[in-house]
């Protein structure tokens, strides 16, 4: 691994200024070029499953903005679209699945899964090969819990409420579930850093919606399931969690799951990360929306976290993805103000 990737260094703890800096959904609607890469692939998953194209668009936010890290473009739910479910993309309506039953939990069939997924790992060889070499490459997946939110509403809900019911009322059934997620997903990690990813982040994108006990239960465990099988095979890669929304459970997150890095979502108090902070590298978290308005509302937002987060190990990020509104002269101001490059 390249000396000089800045990221890796700060996901290995040291405190590096002007930090790092990426964007989750950093390739994305948000771009004209991802639009007519979109337009031209035919549908979102034939895009995420083309290496051409996949690596085409993960490329463009480097290419225009010079990022310091690259995140493989793909989707969290290729994870049970390989285990054998079905899974399409409507525009206006995101995903949409055939929501998953008892009986069908024991039936999800793992024959096919590196057979299925084989594309999204070639789309990381050519990444690596393609990077500049200071560029840190970003592996994904979904934590078992958001995934399983998909899988048994069949869509997105505003509390995952379909997921939490199913959850009460068959929790064997639903630890089952969790468990073949957490396993394939390992798998899933393994093979992406086989192929040439520096880091991996764990989305847990639906984490803060949970009460204490199931948090634990759904979102700490499973992660953690994940981050043993990762570092059985290689001890030395850093993992990101993101479990976006869990407020104060973020405390004893990092020490109970084993990932390296904490992501922090916009919600999370600049006082609180910089304790979080203390026991390791933190990631995040200016709001989306402070990037589309701009002006004194970006400005002032990355002002704020950077005087904060300046004397620890530091990535900074958004406090989730970016939005498709937000104009890119805004990302570009973001982008010299990190790095000190204001006129």
């Amino acid at each position: 691994m390249s000396a000089d990737r800045k990221m890796m260094r700060v996901l290995k703890g040291e405190t590096v200024f002007p930090p790092p800096l990426w964007m989750m959904r950093q390739a994305g609607r948000y771009l004209p070029e991802y639009k007519e890469a979109r337009k031209e692939a035919g549908s979102f998953l034939d895009l995420c499953y083309n290496p051409d194209r996949a690596v085409e668009v993960t490329l463009q936010p480097i290419e225009r903005f010079g990022f310091d890290a690259s995140i493989l473009f793909s989707d969290i739910l290729v994870v049970p679209h390989a285990l054998g479910r079905d899974l399409r993309f409507e525009e206006g309506r995101g995903p949409l699945m055939t929501p998953i039953t008892v009986g069908e939990i024991e039936a999800l069939h793992a024959e096919a899964f590196h057979v299925n997924l084989e594309p999204v790992y070639e789309t990381v060889r050519r990444l690596r090969q393609k990077l500049p070499q200071e560029t840190t490459l970003i592996g994904f997946c979904g934590a078992p819990w958001t995934v399983a939110t998909y899988m048994i509403a069949g869509h997105g809900t505003p509390d995952q409420a379909p997921a939490r019911l199913f959850a009460y009322r068959e929790p064997e059934a639903f630890k089952k579930l969790l468990s073949i997620l957490a396993d394939q997903s390992a798998e899933y990690l393994i093979r992406q850093i086989k192929a040439g990813a520096d880091t991996v982040q764990i989305f847990d994108s639906w984490s803060g919606v949970l009460d204490e006990a199931s948090f634990e239960a759904f979102c700490v465990e499973p992660v953690a399931q994940i981050v043993r099988k990762v570092h059985e095979i290689y001890p030395e890669i850093p993992i990101i969690g993101f479990p976006k929304g869990a407020g104060a459970l973020y405390a004893t997150y990092r020490e109970k799951t084993g990932v390296a890095a904490l992501g922090l979502d916009w919600s999370v108090p600049l006082s609180q990360a910089v304790e979080l902070q203390k026991q390791g590298p933190v990631q995040g978290n200016l709001d989306p929306l402070r990037l589309v308005v701009g002006g004194k509302a970006l400005s002032d937002g990355v002002a704020t976290i950077l005087d904060a987060l300046k004397d620890g190990p530091f990535i900074f990020n958004l406090g989730h993805g970016i939005v498709p509104q937000t104009p890119i002269e805004h990302v570009e101001a973001m982008v010299r103000q990190v790095r000190g490059e204001m006129g």
